[in-house]
């Protein structure tokens, strides 16, 4: 089992390093991204800002300086809702849930939702090559600069006015009942204290 990991890690440590040569690195940063915990569309599109280089005072559209992005442990990826079930990856003629995807290729998911982000030009594919994924937590980049990016927090939406008031209203209702409730055991005990005293 660990030789079978082993190996796995082995080619993907050769096909991370194999498009390189084809990339001029000079004056490129590496950004780490970890997917653990991240919700995969919110970290999907900082991945493709930081590939278009938008992130940069000098991002210019018609040319690719993003820089290089590595993302470790894909297979900790969350996604919310029913997304698990209900998103479908369609082939040539096969159609695959997330949740099968995800055991098979936890590393396609990253990259496909990635490239769908970025516009369908010319650097598309110099901006893929840009993106390497790793199912682990461990990279071959080591002898490199690497910078971890830190993930924005995430802003979770105000609950909406009329689902506020309905909540506060049931936490209200559920208040009276327990002190109803309460009400109605102090006048049973004061009925039977009175009782005992006559």
């Amino acid at each position: 089992m660990a030789s079978q990991a082993a190996s796995s890690f082995n080619g993907n440590v050769k096909k991370a390093l194999a498009g390189l040569r084809r990339i001029n690195l000079e004056g490129l940063r590496w950004r780490v991204f970890d997917a653990k915990g991240q919700v995969l569309g919110r970290l999907a599109s900082q991945i493709s800002t930081v590939i278009q280089g938008k992130d940069k005072p000098t991002y210019t559209p018609n040319r690719d300086d993003g820089d290089m992005c590595v993302v470790i442990n894909a297979k900790d990826i969350c996604v919310t809702g029913r997304k698990l079930t209900d998103k479908v990856y369609t082939g040539h003629l096969k159609e695959r849930t997330l949740k099968d995807q995800m055991a098979k290729d936890p590393t396609e998911v990253i990259r496909k939702a990635v490239l769908r982000m970025l516009p369908r030009n010319k650097l598309r594919a110099e901006r893929d090559r840009k993106l390497r994924i790793f199912a682990g937590g461990e990279h071959p980049f080591g002898d490199r600069p690497v910078e971890p990016y830190e993930m924005p927090p995430r802003q979770v939406r105000e609950m909406r006015p009329r689902a506020r008031r309905a909540l506060i209203r049931a936490q209200k209702k559920a208040e009276q009942q327990q002190q109803g409730g309460n009400d109605a055991k102090k006048g049973k005990k004061r009925e039977q204290t009175a009782e005992v005293a006559a």
